[in-house]
């Protein structure tokens, strides 16, 4: 994804598309929300600032008496921020009830809540850094800074739809640019940008743009998650969309993961951010699953299809049980909430039942078929450990052996979806689901039925040990990039001048305006590239070199008309047409010190063109005292990701670089 700048010279107060997709009727559908999960995180900041002073207090006093009182405060404020983070997890944590407008019953997703932040103030450090820096008038620049923070405060309550994931990615790609052409290794913004972590609702601040990027890509890979766990999954259609969004949201994790270490906050750090992976890859593969189920049809008579439907259950199931093996593991399960771990557990049960329901179906009323279209049984069953009994090379084909084995899969599909229903249970957040009991006790009634149907009262033959199905998909879903260009737009500032010279990083000196003369031979200076134009001679003795110009130069105005942006060809049309009067020129030089980006240099600008965080003393990061900081750095830009490990990603898009020069150079000498 390559960021693009504004070529031309538009006047920067039109109204923005990138408004679009915070529209009034989706912020009074998500307000009430949204409005109640904002007051429980300040009610955790408070009580996170009143246990840290607390502790400071119970560590300076020597009063008996005081350290008492203390001690039962603390106990108060403990039980106050469990409270809190149970109720945000109910609200944030739970599961999608899957209330899409169809009438089929699917089982719901887990979508992941967004990082909510403070509102933020750009105005004082980007006008003071605008006028020392760049050496314009800051206050020139509010209409500008207004769109900004617009767009900011727009996209903290994004709709759940493509509208919302463009208003995410404008102003991420925003933030690139700001990165681009306000910061350097040694100069930061000075603002503190605080989120609360989607997890826990522990409050995080720093000043490193870094974070405020990282929050950005972290709730466009939430915002997929919910758009996925929305679709209308009982069509194929509806199932492919949400299989999409779910990989995008995966992608989005992993980008992140890939590029943050020591993250400040824990949903953003590498454990919870596999974690999410996971848990976005096996939602995905149950979508693959769905798609080629349709409930009704499908001829239960079809035998390979059963079989295939089975092994798609069983390739589910094993991906849910390596998500909750990660769930349940330190420190993710620290952070994860409960309901989550339950219903990933139930959903492992579930499908790993249906995968026996299927062979069952397969086996009793699958109508026969010959030797060589049924698969081996190698290639449908795990054989189980201590199994010495030699397998035939296909199915069984006799209907009494067909009838028993059935049987015994049913056996195992029945006790599997009582022990799913026996978890859901378990869990308070999950009870309050109905549709998820409602699925299970479904597929339960059908099993019980069908077992009814086969047993017989002579058959006093104790069936064998039902084995495990081999996981098999034809389609293994893959983590995608989310479309960081599809919000992509003009960079806000680009009044400022083209990013490849009027950037923070470079330095240099505001020349003019000088006026220009035609001598004999012209104006004796020679001109090349385009946005801006750089004086690439300059002729000794000529009436260029006895204004003051210099080889190196950049115009930047030309008869008092900014031309930062103008082509090669018309600077010198303008020259042209100023005849004998000459013009005026004012130009930029460049101090010995600055460097521009060669061609080759590509430093990756996913977050920020200059490394995340250097030392935590150097960009003030802040964090509380609950979140256990360390003095490490708590961001920093991974080497895994320079080193060129991707894991399949595409790189991380490069700063915009100037164009390339022009092989031909254009005297202007009229």
């Amino acid at each position: 994804m390559i960021l693009e700048e504004r070529p031309d010279g538009a006047g920067a107060g039109e109204e923005s598309p990138r408004l679009q997709g915070c529209d009034s009727l989706t912020q009074i559908q998500c307000g009430q929300l949204q409005s109640r999960r904002a007051q429980i995180h300040q009610q955790i900041d408070k009580e996170l600032q009143m246990r840290t002073g607390a502790e400071n207090l119970y560590r300076a006093t020597s009063n008996n008496w005081v350290r008492e009182t203390v001690a039962l405060e603390l106990s108060y404020v403990n039980s106050n921020l469990q409270l809190l983070k149970e109720e945000l997890e109910e609200l944030s944590g739970g599961v999608d009830p899957g209330r899409h407008g169809s009438e089929a019953v699917t089982v719901p997703m887990i979508p992941l809540g967004l990082k909510e932040t403070k509102e933020l103030d750009w105005s004082t450090p980007l006008k003071e850094l605008i006028s020392v820096h760049f050496g314009e008038d800051g206050a020139s620049y509010e209409a500008e800074i207004g769109e900004l923070e617009a767009l900011r405060q727009a996209m903290r309550t994004p709709s759940r739809n493509e509208s919302g994931l463009e208003l995410l990615t404008a102003y991420y790609n925003q933030l690139c640019f700001l990165d681009a052409r306000f910061l350097t290794p040694a100069r930061s913004l000075g603002l503190f940008f605080h989120w609360y972590d989607s997890l826990t609702g522990v409050p995080a601040q720093q000043r490193a743009l870094a974070f405020e990027k990282g929050s950005v890509l972290f709730n466009i890979g939430a915002l997929h998650t919910q758009i996925g766990a929305r679709q209308d999954r009982s069509c194929a259609e509806g199932a492919r969309r949400a299989m999409e969004a779910f990989q995008r949201a995966a992608g989005a994790f992993s980008l992140l993961r890939e590029n943050f270490s020591h993250a400040p906050s824990p949903d953003m750090s590498a454990a919870s951010l596999c974690a999410l992976e996971q848990l976005m890859m096996a939602q995905a593969q149950e979508c693959v699953f769905e798609g080629l189920s349709p409930p009704a049809s499908m001829a239960p008579q079809d035998c390979l299809a059963q079989l295939r439907l089975a092994q798609e259950a069983a390739q589910v199931a094993a991906e849910y049980r390596l998500v909750h093996r990660t769930m349940a593991q330190p420190p993710v399960h620290d952070y994860v909430p409960v309901s989550w771990t339950a219903l990933v557990h139930v959903k492992a049960e579930y499908f790993r039942s249906l995968a026996h329901y299927h062979v069952a179906m397969a086996l009793c009323d699958g109508s026969p078929a010959t030797e060589g279209e049924l698969p081996t049984h190698e290639q449908v069953f795990l054989q189980p450990p201590t199994s010495s009994k030699p397998r035939g090379p296909v199915l069984p084909q006799e209907l009494e052996e067909r009838r028993q084995l059935g049987k015994a899969h049913l056996k195992r599909a029945i006790l599997g979806q009582e022990e799913a229903l026996r978890l859901h249970a378990l869990c308070r957040v999950l009870r309050e689901v109905d549709l998820l009991r409602a699925v299970i006790s479904q597929t339960l009634q059908r099993s019980l039925a069908k077992y009814a149907e086969l047993d017989r009262e002579d058959d006093f033959c104790e069936a064998a040990e039902a084995p495990d199905i081999q996981p098999k998909t034809h389609q293994k879903p893959e983590a995608r990039m989310p479309r960081l260009s599809q919000g992509r737009g003009p960079d806000i500032f680009h009044r400022l001048g083209p990013l490849s010279v009027f950037s923070a990083k470079n330095r240099w000196r505001l020349v003019g305006p000088v006026h220009l003369t035609r001598g004999e031979g012209g104006f004796g200076l020679t001109l090349r590239g385009d946005s801006p134009v750089l004086i690439a001679a300059v002729i000794p003795g000529s009436q260029a070199a006895a204004a003051g110009l210099k080889e190196g130069d950049y115009i930047v105005s030309v008869n008092g008309q900014p031309c930062r942006w103008w082509r090669h060809a018309e600077v010198v049309t303008e020259l042209k047409a100023a005849g004998e009067a000459g013009a005026s020129l004012q130009v930029v030089s460049l101090l010995p010190s600055s460097r521009l980006p060669s061609l080759g240099d590509r430093r990756p600008v996913l977050l920020g063109p200059r490394g995340l965080l250097r030392s935590q003393r150097e960009h003030g990061c802040k964090t509380p005292a609950s979140t256990g900081a360390s003095p490490r750095p708590l961001l920093n830009w991974s080497r895994k990701a320079q080193q060129g490990k991707t894991g399949g990603c595409p790189q991380p898009c490069a700063p915009v670089k100037p164009a390339p020069p022009s092989s031909s150079k254009h005297p202007v000498w009229p």
